[in-house]
Formats: structure tokens, sequence, C-alpha cells
């Protein structure tokens, strides 16, 4: 998508759609203020007709107001004007979008951020519209033989500010809301695709093209002959039950030197039948989401090099399917772990720990200074938190803090769960060194208690992405997140 920042007087301003905002009681953005003198009162004349009274997430299309230079004109509910944030204004945003990409427009034209009480948002503002705009003109169509429904033709956004200097930062922003956006979209194309065509080595072979397309971008990947000689037995177990060949994929990116990488590691179990411990039919089809994590972190990785970010980066895939067969891992075997630690597996469902920690033991060679596991991991943390909020947990205060406050500042936002001793104890075994699962209680916590015991010395975070990855129902599809939290903290680490 294309995009643009102007400082031009809003009612001089040509574009297919300009998106103004309207507070509650009918009270006009300055914006929209300036558009309502330019069209002889024409907004201000709509509002006392009731069609529209600003609330937050209302909308209203114009056609053809005399006066102004745009074909159509979104009025946009911003909420109480005292109460307006960079929350409700991406609220505003989101609604605006997708009432924008309903209609035939091909290139739009945002004032919603034209006078900010902050004048250091303009740049957050930029990328917020960015973001914006891509999830609103965003489907997937791959697998489609033809095109049955109308596609938006919204390829060109722009942002209306009230200075040059204004424009200038949110262009800025812009730029990094498209990178983002960009990540995002890879993300979402691969979690959307079906498992018979996003296999592990379908992930394997998309690593490899991000290498191809990025400089100081370098990509490997291990087999499963690798992986046993590597003792990945807990990873390994795992995918004993089906014929597709399991992967571990990693990708490097040098973009500063003499510095200690951030490590990503995303959960890659490309369709999740549960194994022996079989899931229950309803819904199992969105089990092809539960390579998220997997699909977030190259996610991230191709953002970061398009940013050009001045950091070390290394994304760690580890990828396969949980199928029963036959030669399937059984509830009650015992295997061991690239840390030499022994697991008793009492429910094969509980498969994402399983490669997640061989491939945390693995990032111990790279001396990284940050380990953040993504992961589709936990029904339980879709109990706690819903789809909103994506848990986070750590036993390092500083990085929790730095990951919730990225997540505030673009949106992405996550919830702090506990990682405290007595959740443990639900893990101990009579067999091996500890079990894959505990009680049903505190499902996600003692999930993420079972990977800090492979995380002994890093300074690491795990987000269980397992409601906010994707959406069920008539929306059913990937998010995209946690893309955007990910790439913001990224950032933040270098500004």
């Amino acid at each position: 998508m294309q995009f643009h920042a102007t400082s031009g007087a809003p009612a001089r301003q040509k574009t297919d759609c300009a998106i103004v905002g309207i507070f509650e009681k009918r009270a006009l953005s300055p914006a929209a203020a300036e558009l309502d003198k330019a069209s002889k009162g024409a907004i201000s004349k709509v509002l006392a007709q009731g069609d529209i009274s600003g609330k937050r997430g209302e909308t209203l299309l114009l056609r053809h107001v005399a006066g102004l230079n745009c074909v159509r004109l979104v009025l946009t509910g911003l909420g109480k004007q005292d109460e307006h944030d960079a929350r409700n204004h991406r609220r505003a945003l989101a609604a605006a979008m997708k009432l924008v990409a309903a209609t035939s427009s091909r290139d739009a034209l945002s004032f919603l951020g034209w006078d900010p009480a902050d004048k250091s948002e303009f740049q957050r503002i930029g990328r917020d519209t960015l973001l914006a705009a891509h999830a609103a003109v965003y489907r997937f169509t791959e697998m489609k033989s033809g095109r049955s429904e109308p596609q938006p033709k919204l390829d060109s956004i722009g942002i209306g500010v009230p200075s040059r200097s204004a424009a200038n930062a949110a262009q800025k922003g812009a730029e990094e809301g498209a990178s983002i956006a960009s990540g995002m979209r890879l993300s979402q194309d691969l979690a959307n695709l079906p498992a018979n065509v996003c296999t592990p080595s379908y992930l394997a072979t998309t690593a490899k093209k991000l290498a191809r397309q990025h400089r100081n971008l370098r990509a490997e990947v291990f087999s499963e002959a690798d992986m046993k000689r590597l003792k990945m037995g807990a990873l390994l177990s795992v995918t004993r039950g089906t014929q597709e060949p399991a992967k571990l994929v990693v990708l490097h990116y040098k973009g500063a030197q003499s510095q200690a990488p951030v490590v990503l590691v995303g959960k890659g179990i490309t369709f999740d039948a549960g194994g022996i411990s079989l899931k229950p039919p309803q819904a199992m089809d969105e089990m092809k989401f539960d390579m998220s994590g997997a699909a977030s972190v190259l996610g991230c990785m191709h953002a970061v090099a398009s940013l050009k970010l001045p950091i070390n980066l290394i994304v760690i895939v580890p990828t396969c399917e949980n199928l029963p067969s036959g030669l399937a891992t059984k509830p009650g075997d015992i295997v061991r772990s690239m840390s030499g630690k022994t697991i008793e597996i009492l429910n094969t469902d509980a498969e994402g720990r399983l490669i997640l920690c061989d491939a945390l033991t693995y990032a111990r060679r790279f001396k990284p200074s940050i380990v953040i596991d993504v992961a589709t991991l936990t029904g339980a943390c879709v109990i706690a938190l819903g789809g909103h909020l994506t848990g986070l947990m750590s036993p390092d205060d500083q990085l929790a803090a730095d990951l919730l406050a990225a997540g505030e500042r673009i949106g992405d936002r996550a919830w702090r769960l506990p990682l405290s001793e007595e959740y443990h104890e639900g893990l101990k075994s009579n067999f091996a060194d500890f079990a894959n699962v505990g009680g049903r209680e505190g499902g996600a916590i003692t999930a993420g208690c079972f990977l800090s015991k492979f995380t002994e010395g890093m300074t690491w975070a795990h987000l269980d992405i397992a409601g906010t990855a994707w959406k069920s129902g008539a929306q059913k599809g990937s998010t995209g997140r946690p893309v955007p939290l990910l790439v913001e903290y990224l950032m933040e680490r270098v500004r």
C-alpha cells in the first residue's frame, strides 16, 4: 500500500475519501470544523439530523458533499473529547478504515490525527493509520479458484496533519507501519494456509526465501537426522505419529557488530490433532493455526529486516505435525530432552512445550541477551484472557515491563501472569524429572513453568497467543498478532 503525509488544508485536499472525526454530543474535531466551513455547514446539518452522535466506533458515509474535493466523506465517532487517547484513536481508525474498504475508494486521506493533544504523537499516528488500513483491506484469497466476493480497492492512504514537521514525523511512522504490516501479512498468510500446504517443509522454504530477499539474513534448516544428533528427544517425540518430516529452522539477522542477539522462538505445529490424546472434532480445523507462533516470529524477522534495524536477531522455529498413529508417542512415555532432563508425557496434546523446550535449549549456544518464545500454547490462556490480551510470563520484571509497554504503545496488548514456585508442584513426576502437564487449574501458568525449567540463567519471556493469534466464526482467520508487539519492542531497544 502506498502512503503519504500532507500538511495542506483539509478542504483543499483531493481524494476519493476523506476521514474526519466527530466527538460525542456532535462536537466537531478541528479538521471536521474546517470541512464543515468549506461545505457551508453540510456536516453540521447532517449531525443535526441525528444520524451520528459521535460515540466511539460510529461511522457515517456521505457522498459528493458540495464544496469539498473528496468524492466521499467518512464521519467517525471519537467518543468523549476528554477521553480521546491513543487507544481510542486506534479504535476510531479501525472503524473508519473498515467502512472505507467497503467502498470502491482507491485512495483515502485521514484527518483523525490532525490535532493531537501531544504534538509528539504524529509519528505514532502515521504508524497506526497504516496498520489500520492493512487490517481493513487484508483478505486471504490464495486458495480460492475465483474471486467470488468484491475485494477492497484501497491501495493508497494519506495522513493529514497541520504542519510540515508533523508531516515528516507522520511519514516516518507510516514507513514503520508499512514494514510492520508486511510482517503481519506474511504471518497471516502462513497461518491461514491449510495444513496440507503449510507443512514444516513449507515453513523451511519460506525462511529460505526471506534470506534471499533481505541482506544480512541467513537461513539454516535442520533435518530430523540433525535433530537426532543434537539429542532433541522431546521435539522428535511429537513428530513420531506423522509422515511429514519435522524441521528446525534458524534465521540469523546481523544488523549490528559485537552485540549479543535477541532470540525469538516460535512454536510451529502445522497441524495439531492432539496425538494419541486426540482432540474433539469440534473446531479441529482451526488447529492449522497452531503454527501461529512460528508465523509471527517469521513475520517479525521480515519486518526487522525491512526496517534494517541495527540489532542482531535470531529466529528459531521448531516445526512438525502432532498426529495419532501406531508409531505416535503414548501417554506415560518418558523422553529425554536436549537439556538432558527427562519428561513424562501425561498428555500428548501438550506438545508445544515439548518442541519449544529443545528449541530453547538450542538457543543457549548463541549466548543471547534476551530470549522470547511465542506459542499458541494453552486453551487455559484463552479461558483466562479471552481473545483480547496475550498472556505474558517472565521471571524478569524489566523484560516483562518492556514487553507490556511495547504492547500498550502499539495496541497489541499483553497481560502478565505469575510464575510462582507453588505452580511448579503440579509438574512433579514419580518416574521422570517432571511431567509435561500439571492439573487443570492454572494450565497456562504451569505450561510457562514447564518452559522456565529450560531457561535458567537466561533473560526470558513467554508469550501465550492462543487467544489472540486468530479469530473464529464469521471472521475466522489469523490476526497477525503479536508481530506488532515484537517489532515495537525491538525498535524501542535501538531508539
